[in-house]
C-alpha cells in the first residue's frame, strides 16, 4: 500500500470480534463449562469492544468536528438509528411490562438520554452525548485540557462503577453518587465513559506512528494482563457495582487501535454496516432463540448449553445482518452527480489531515507555505486554499502573478509567493495585489525597480538546479537585487534538484545545494543586509531533510496525499491521505461479437463476446492518452475495467466484460476508492509514463471540484 493510503483496515477487521464479544457479554458463553472463564471473558476482556467502537468513532469524527455539517450529520444519523432501534424493541419492552404507568415518564426520560430504551441501546445516547461533550471541550480547552477534564470524568465514573465499594466507604461521596444514580442507572454513559474514548481515538487520527506492528502488539498484551489482573483483584474484593469502567481499559483501547493500524490491513467497508446491525439486533436473537427452543423443545440445547446457546445467537444474527453488507452502497458524493458526465471530488478531511501531519514534521519556527500554483495541482486553487486557511496556513506559493491575484481577490490575506517569472507588464499587478515577485538575476531586479512600483521581492539562489535564480557565487549580482530602490527583498529562497532520492550521490548533491545556499545568506548578512525568510524544502525536501533551518516549507504534492510516483520511499513518511478522485459517468453500454472492432483505427478487438460501457471522460478533461488500449483503466462496480481501445477527446470506452450489470449511469473511477478496491494517482501516473505532478495538474477546467 502505498504511505499516501489511509491504513484503517485494522478497524474494519476487529469490527467483527468486537461485535462477537459484545454478544458473549449478553450471553454467557463459558458458563456451562467455568463461571471463571466466563467471568474472565464477558467481564474483563469484552469490555474492550464497546470502547473500541467509541474510539474509532472518534478517530474518524473528531478531526472533522469544525467542518459545516459534519457533526450535525453524524449526530443526524445515529439519532435516527436509536429512534429505529427503539421502534424496533417496543413490542419486548411492552411483552416485558415496561408501560406500567407508574414513574414511566422519568424512566422514560432517563432511558432516553442515559440508560438506552433496551439495555444494550445505551451506546445511542452515550455516543450522542459525547460527540456533542467532545467538541465543546476541545474548543473550549484545547486538546491538553479536553483530555485532563476527560479523564476526570472517567476516573468519575470508575468509582460508580468497578470501584464503587470505595465510594460507598464515604458516607458523603455515597450520598452524591445516590443522587447521580437517580438520573441514570450506571456511570457507563456519554457523560463519564464515552468522551475519554472518543477523545482518544481523535487523539490518535493525529498521531504519526513511530513503532512497528510487532512491538504495539507486545504492548497490547502487557496492557491486557493489566486489565486482566485488575479484574481478578476487582472481583477478589468485591469492589464492582458495575463493571465496565477499569483504570487499564484506556491504555488497552490505546494500544488496541495503534496496533490495529500498524498492521496495515485493506479495508473492508462492508463489515461496517454489517457489525452495526449485528450489534442492534443481537439481543432479539437471543428473544428469539429461547422462544424457539422452547416451542421445539431444544431448550436443554439452545438456551441450557451456554456455548450452544451463544453460536445460535450469533448464527441468527449474522444471517439476519448480512443483507445490511450485500446490499450495494454507493458513495455519496456520486449519488450526489447524477447528471454530471466527469467530474472531481475533493476529500477536505484528507486535506486538513495531511495539512496536520505536515504540520507535525516542521522545525521549530518553520511555517507550512501552501503550493497551490496549477490549480493547486489540479485540485482547485481556490477549494484548496479556503481549507488550508480555515485550517490555520497563511502562505500561498503560485507560478504566476495571475494566479496569485485570483487567490488575493478571494479573500486570501496573506504572503502570496509568485514561484514565476514576472516582466516588467507585471510590476502594478504585484503592486495593487501585495504580491511577493521571485526576482531572479540583478537584470530582472533592475527591471522592475525601474518601474518605480514598490514590490516586495524573493530574491531565487542558483544552487545546482541551473533553472532561475542568480547564482550562489555571485556577490555582485547579490548586491544588486538587494539594494535596489523599489523592491524590499523579504527573503531569498532555493530549489533542490535531487531532494526526492536518496541514493548517496544524490544525497550528495543535495548537502552541497544546502551548503551552497546558507553560503550565499552569509555572503548577504557580511554586506551589513538581512537575508530575510530563508525556505530551501518544497515536499521531498521536508521528507527527506526536514530538518532545516528555514522559515518557510513549500509543500507541494505532499499536501494533496500523493508522491510523484508509486513505492517511492522517503526518510520521514507521514501517513498522508489522497485528497482528489476522478469520476465519469457511464453514458452507453454496447455488446460486441467476437472479431468486431470498435473506437479509432479499430484499436479494440474483440476477442470474444464483449461488453464495452462508453464513459463521458477524454483527454480533453485531462486524461491522458497513453493510457489508451488497456493501459489505463478504471473501477466499475468495485471491479476494475481496462480501457478499450483509444483515448478520444471527450469520451473513452471501457472495457467491462464480465462485470455484470454495468448500465447507463454508473460512475466509473479513473483515480480513487469505489468499494474495497483503489487506484492510486501515483499508478496511473506511472501507466501513463509520467509523474504524479504532472497527471493531476493537467486535469481540465471543465472537470468541476465538488
Amino acid at each position: 500500500m502505498s504511505p499516501a493510503c489511509r491504513r484503517t483496515g485494522g478497524f474494519d477487521w476487529f469490527r467483527l470480534p468486537a461485535a462477537l464479544l459484545v454478544a458473549a457479554v449478553h450471553t454467557g458463553p463459558l458458563l456451562s463449562l467455568s463461571t471463571e472463564a466466563n467471568d474472565l471473558l464477558t467481564d474483563v476482556l469484552a469490555r474492550l469492544a464497546v470502547p473500541f467502537f467509541f474510539a474509532v468513532t472518534g478517530y474518524f469524527l473528531l478531526p472533522r468536528r469544525t467542518e459545516r455539517g459534519v457533526l450535525a450529520r453524524f449526530l443526524k444519523k445515529t439519532a435516527l438509528l436509536y429512534g429505529l432501534s427503539t421502534l424496533l424493541y417496543l413490542p419486548v419492552l411492552a411483552y416485558s411490562g415496561y408501560f406500567q404507568p407508574e414513574g414511566l415518564p422519568g424512566r422514560l426520560a432517563r432511558d432516553l438520554i442515559f440508560d438506552g430504551t433496551f439495555y444494550h441501546l445505551w451506546y445511542f445516547p452515550a455516543v450522542l452525548l459525547g460527540a456533542l461533550l467532545c467538541p465543546l471541550f476541545l474548543g473550549k480547552l484545547g486538546a491538553r485540557g479536553a483530555a485532563v477534564l476527560c479523564g476526570v470524568l472517567y476516573g468519575l465514573g470508575l468509582l460508580g462503577d468497578s470501584y464503587y465499594a470505595l465510594t460507598a466507604a464515604l458516607p458523603p461521596l455515597r450520598a452524591a453518587y445516590d443522587v447521580l444514580f437517580h438520573c441514570f442507572t450506571y456511570t457507563r454513559n456519554g457523560l463519564f465513559f464515552a468522551p475519554l474514548f472518543l477523545l482518544l481515538g481523535g487523539a490518535l487520527a493525529r498521531r504519526e506512528e513511530g513503532r512497528s506492528a510487532g512491538r504495539l502488539g507486545l504492548a497490547l498484551l502487557l496492557s491486557l494482563a493489566a486489565l486482566t489482573v485488575e479484574g481478578l483483584v476487582i472481583r477478589r474484593y468485591a469492589l464492582a457495582r458495575f463493571d465496565a469502567l477499569y483504570l487499564s481499559l484506556p491504555v488497552c483501547v490505546w494500544f488496541l487501535l495503534r496496533w490495529l493500524r500498524a498492521l496495515d490491513l485493506p479495508e473492508r467497508p462492508k463489515l461496517r454496516p454489517f457489525t452495526g446491525a449485528f450489534y442492534i439486533l443481537h439481543p432479539l436473537c437471543i428473544v428469539l432463540v429461547r422462544g424457539g427452543a422452547k416451542i421445539l423443545g431444544l431448550t436443554g440445547l439452545l438456551v441450557e448449553n451456554s456455548l450452544m446457546h451463544y453460536a445460535a445467537v450469533v448464527l441468527l444474527a449474522a444471517l439476519l445482518s448480512l443483507p445490511f453488507a450485500v446490499l450495494p452502497r454507493r458513495h455519496r458524493s456520486m449519488r450526489h452527480r447524477d447528471g454530471a458526465r466527469a467530474w472531481i471530488e475533493l476529500d477536505t478531511a484528507a486535506l486538513r489531515h495531511n495539512l496536520d501531519q505536515l504540520g507535525s514534521l516542521l522545525p521549530q519556527g518553520c511555517a507550512l507555505m501552501a503550493v497551490v500554483k496549477a490549480n493547486a495541482y489540479g485540485h482547485g486553487d481556490l477549494e484548496v486554499a479556503r481549507i488550508c486557511r480555515q485550517a490555520g496556513v497563511e502562505d500561498f506559493a503560485v507560478a504566476t502573478a495571475e494566479e496569485g491575484v485570483r487567490l488575493r481577490q478571494s479573500g486570501v490575506r496573506g504572503l502570496i509567493l509568485v514561484l514565476g517569472y514576472s516582466g516588467a507588464e507585471a510590476a502594478p499587478l504585484l503592486a495593487r495585489f501585495r504580491l511577493t515577485q521571485t526576482v531572479v538575476s540583478g537584470e530582472h531586479a533592475r527591471l522592475l525597480d525601474r518601474t518605480g512600483f514598490p514590490i516586495q521581492v524573493h530574491c531565487k539562489v542558483d544552487t545546482g538546479m541551473h533553472r532561475l535564480g542568480v547564482s550562489w557565487a555571485d556577490r555582485e549580482e547579490l548586491q544588486r537585487i538587494y539594494t535596489t530602490r523599489n523592491l524590499r527583498v523579504t527573503g531569498m529562497f532555493t530549489h533542490l534538484a535531487a531532494a526526492e532520492r536518496l541514493t548517496p550521490e544524490d544525497q550528495a548533491r543535495t548537502r552541497e545545494q544546502v551548503r551552497r545556499f546558507y553560503a550565499a545568506a552569509g555572503v548577504v548578512q557580511d554586506m551589513g543586509l538581512s537575508p530575510g525568510a530563508l525556505h530551501i524544502q518544497s515536499s521531498y525536501g521536508l521528507l527527506n531533510y526536514g530538518q532545516l533551518p528555514c522559515a518557510y516549507v513549500r509543500a507541494g504534492i505532499a499536501l494533496y496525499g500523493v508522491l510523484s510516483a508509486p513505492g517511492e520511499h522517503t526518510a520521514l513518511t507521514p501517513r498522508l491521505h489522497p485528497v482528489l478522485s476522478l469520476r465519469a459517468r457511464v453514458v452507453q453500454v454496447r455488446t460486441l461479437e467476437s472479431g468486431v472492432c470498435a473506437g479509432y483505427d479499430g484499436s479494440f478487438t474483440a476477442e470474444g463476446p464483449s461488453v464495452v460501457a462508453v464513459v463521458g471522460l477524454g483527454y480533453a478533461d485531462g486524461y491522458p492518452r497513453s493510457l489508451s488500449c488497456g493501459a489505463g483503466g478504471a473501477l466499475v462496480r468495485g471491479r476494475y475495467a481496462p480501457v478499450a481501445g483509444r483515448i478520444c477527446m471527450d469520451q473513452l470506452l471501457l472495457d467491462v466484460t464480465g462485470i455484470p450489470g454495468v448500465a447507463p449511469g454508473d460512475v466509473a473511477t479513473f483515480i480513487g476508492r469505489d468499494g474495497d478496491r483503489v487506484i492510486a494517482a501515483e499508478e496511473a501516473a506511472q501507466a501513463a509514463g509520467t509523474i504524479t505532478n504532472e497527471l493531476l495538474s493537467r486535469l481540465g477546467p471543465r472537470l468541476e471540484r465538488i
